[in-house]
């Protein structure tokens, strides 16, 4: 997941986002969405996925692929939820709506600036305690750590901090203050408490020369969250659809199942953001292959 969204595109998802976020329930009084849980291991979606759907088209698409469970992305630009911009009856009642379709949030995404302030990183809490998650993942710097660190003490809140591989031409930041590696999470974890832990996106950190295999099975104690995509071996790693990669995502899961992983692998399939709903689709088959 890319962690910038311009000016521009936030003031337009968030006009877009008046009749998503408090419309009608009506739209979603469908049956509710039998549990996703493959092979016992919890299968969820990452909404950066859906970046430019509503919440009732996400919901609708997360239907018709049979995914129940949810990483909700607080800057969502045709859905949003951000924790300082969004006053708490909006988490009421995107979890109302969630609800209703039978949809749980298995992890609120709350991304922190550099400077992020210690009144955003409490409301980040503060919503992801009102949609009913018990994790909060985050992509942000080192220095805000001590500042979740504290917060998720406090509310009893297990973070998966989120990796990135730090060559993709979009990143612009200090990586001396990113994740990409194991040593980046063992330099954080220092004198940390152990409500911290990973949001290991396998598909960055194949395409940063790391074995997600071999650190998912070391360390999957730590782990809170997975992202699940595939990217390729060219210069540029692209994304592909999932088995069409170099990313090991069939020994990931197998991994996973083995230690009957306790949190959720969450799909993030970032192509055709017009409308992933058939690659969603294809991914969650491809899924239900390796572990059922």
């Amino acid at each position: 997941m890319r962690v910038h969204t311009s000016r521009r595109e936030f003031s337009v998802g968030l006009a877009s986002a008046a009749a998503g976020l408090l419309g009608p329930r009506e739209t979603v009084a469908e049956a509710k969405i039998p549990p996703s849980i493959i092979g016992g291991v919890l299968v969820g979606v990452q909404s950066f996925t859906y970046r430019l759907f509503d919440f009732d088209r996400m919901i609708a698409s997360m239907r018709s692929a049979g995914i129940s469970s949810l990483e909700l992305w607080g800057n969502g630009k045709a859905h949003p939820l951000h924790p300082e911009r969004n006053p708490e009856a909006d988490f009421h009642a995107v979890r109302r709506k969630l609800d209703d379709a039978g949809i749980t949030v298995n992890a609120y995404c709350a991304n922190f600036p550099g400077d992020a302030t210690a009144d955003h990183v409490e409301k980040a809490f503060v919503g992801a305690e009102i949609l009913g998650a018990r994790i909060l993942t985050s992509s942000t710097e080192k220095k805000v750590v001590p500042r979740i660190d504290a917060a998720a003490q406090r509310h009893k809140i297990r973070v998966g901090l989120h990796n990135h591989w730090l060559g993709d031409a979009w990143f612009k930041g200090d990586k001396a203050q990113n994740f990409e590696g194991p040593a980046d999470y063992e330099e954080a974890f220092k004198d940390r408490s152990p409500y911290l832990g990973v949001n290991l996106d396998i598909g960055h950190w194949s395409a940063a020369g790391q074995d997600p295999v071999a650190y998912s099975k070391a360390n999957h104690a730590r782990i809170f969250a997975l992202h699940v995509k595939d990217r390729g071996a060219d210069k540029e790693h692209k994304n592909t659809r999932f088995g069409k990669g170099a990313t090991p995502i069939k020994e990931v899961l197998l991994a996973a199942k083995a230690v009957k992983f306790p949190h959720a692998a969450n799909l993030e399939y970032e192509m055709e953001e017009q409308d992933p709903t058939e690659g969603v689709r294809d991914s969650f088959a491809y899924v239900r292959r390796v572990l059922g």
